[in-house]
């Protein structure tokens, strides 16, 4: 996990003398995340922000049409004074256990999102579908280049920015967050979406689609549905304050109350 500074006074605030970035699932929408990325870095010039946490909350791929292109595009990321971080959604889980031989996992997934993947590494899905289990995982592997791969078993599992906690799904409310199981930071819907104790840092997310970033006392998710809806959303946190930027917008940010 990575971890910066925690701070908590009157209300939730970020890692001092920090601004972070969290940005949605971008489910292999390039335009949309060039786009946001734009919007992003003139929001950083705009305020000389000279230290900057630009958070990935998962779910790159799958869905939309452009996989391979987003996970190279990123993996390839640099921007001065911009260090990034990266989660490990749900989709990238599966696509890392079919890569290291979980064959069953290939017909779900590719109902899921799976079959626009492989479009965008240039596999036939139809094809794929009627290989037997052994050829299909070794078509897959060897479609999806090795520096892929080893970009993407590199995510982390959360990241902690002062009074934040980003994670790509949520977590298990009661639980401490040493003994929080990987599948529920990734994976985990109810009953974290409808619980309202105070975790003890307000957790960032996203996994869970909504028309609008949600905004709860103890948690915002961040998951506008890019790939449908063409929204794709970044919570900024600096100190105290907070504001949205989204692809969506005709200006560069919206501040929350």
């Amino acid at each position: 996990m990575f971890k910066f500074a925690s701070r908590r006074d009157s209300g939730p605030a970020g890692a001092r003398g920090w601004r972070a970035y969290g940005v949605g699932d971008i489910h292999g929408r390039l335009d949309l995340l060039d786009a946001l990325l734009d919007k992003i870095h003139a929001d950083i010039e705009r305020s000389k922000a000279r230290k900057v946490l630009l958070v990935f909350v998962g779910d790159l791929i799958d869905r939309g049409p452009s996989s391979a292109q987003v996970i190279e595009r990123l993996r390839t990321y640099k921007h001065a004074g911009v260090r990034t971080v990266f989660l490990l959604g749900n989709h990238e889980e599966v696509l890392l256990r079919i890569l290291r031989g979980e064959a069953g996992l290939i017909s779900k997934w590719q109902l899921f999102g799976g079959s626009e993947c492989l479009k965008s590494y240039n596999v036939d899905p139809d094809l794929v579908r009627r290989m037997r289990d052994e050829d299909a995982v070794e078509t897959i592997r060897a479609a999806v280049p090795r520096e892929h791969v080893k970009f993407l078993e590199s995510f982390d599992d959360s990241c902690r920015f002062g009074d934040y906690l980003f994670v790509h799904a949520g977590i298990r409310p009661g639980v401490e967050f040493d003994q929080q199981r990987q599948a529920d930071l990734r994976w985990i819907r109810e009953p974290f979406l409808f619980d309202e104790t105070d975790h003890g840092f307000v957790v960032v997310h996203g996994h869970t689609i909504r028309p609008e970033v949600e905004i709860r006392k103890n948690r915002i998710g961040i998951d506008t549905g890019a790939y449908r809806s063409g929204v794709l959303s970044a919570l900024a946190v600096e100190g105290s304050d907070r504001w949205l930027i989204d692809t969506r917008l005709a200006g560069n940010d919206v501040n929350l109350v």
